[in-house]
């Protein structure tokens, strides 16, 4: 059995942001990708906010090693298969969030909850 350890962080929080807050999705239909904008279901762009709470993230994850991420299916941030498609409908669409591209992009892989029974049981 292997030993791990878990270190709990939130992005958004990281960033600032309250909690609890506005619903935010990212806009275009894409996920997140360059250029993208995070808006929040009152209209406000918050895309700076979860491009800090993923650096504040990354940074973490460096201090500390970490291989891999466990995030939160379906977030703006942290959304590693799907994310709502920008619209406010409830409409899932392939792409990934702020936090979880970052993490890729360094070399961290990531992981949704849904997929830890799958990662384990290999």
């Amino acid at each position: 059995m292997n030993n791990f350890s878990l270190i709990p962080v939130c992005p958004e929080q990281l960033a600032g942001l309250p909690t609890p807050r506005p619903r935010a999705e990212i806009t275009g239909g894409k996920g997140w990708a360059p250029g993208s904008r995070v808006v929040n279901e009152f209209g406000v762009d918050v895309t700076r906010a979860f491009e800090r709470g993923a650096e504040e993230t990354l940074k973490i994850a460096r201090l500390f090693e970490v291989e891999l991420a466990i995030l939160k299916s379906k977030s703006p941030s942290c959304g590693t298969q799907h994310v709502y498609d920008g619209t406010f409908s409830s409409i899932l669409i392939p792409g990934v969030g702020v936090t979880a591209a970052l993490l890729r992009e360094n070399g961290i892989e990531v992981l949704s909850e849904d997929e830890i029974e799958y990662f384990i049981g290999s």
